[in-house]
């Protein structure tokens, strides 16, 4: 059964940082492609990063480039989002998935069987 589980989430001011984590069970991990998605309040879930099963290539939608950064340990079987720079815009729920597209970053996504992980920007 697969399982990811999403922690690191929380309130932070704009400007501020925050890393996710996302633990990953019953497939193959260090041989998946990975990706974060975000779903804000009142809309619909968008990808945000995309990660190759070794950790390069990785991939981002334009709102997040130079500020977030996707990263893996296949040893830990963990998937990271390191978010800096944060905005107002960037409050959303946080789920990461093994149901990646090809291209990267494109097409419709699964809804996520996870709990995700809150982030909130605010002042």
């Amino acid at each position: 059964e697969v399982q990811l589980v999403e922690s690191g989430g929380g309130l932070v001011q704009p400007g501020g940082s925050l890393t996710l984590s996302c633990e990953a069970s019953g497939f193959g991990f260090s041989g998946s492609g990975m990706a974060w998605v975000r779903q804000p309040p009142g809309k619909g879930l968008e990808w945000v990063a995309q990660i190759s099963p070794h950790g390069n290539p990785s991939w981002y939608i334009n709102s997040v480039k130079g500020r977030f950064t996707i990263s893996r340990a296949n040893a830990k079987n963990t998937l990271y989002l390191q978010l800096n720079s944060l905005k107002t815009e960037d409050t959303a729920m946080y789920y990461c998935t093994h149901m990646v597209p090809w291209p990267p970053l494109a097409g419709p996504i699964s809804p996520p069987g996870s709990r995700g992980t809150q982030v909130t920007v605010s002042s």
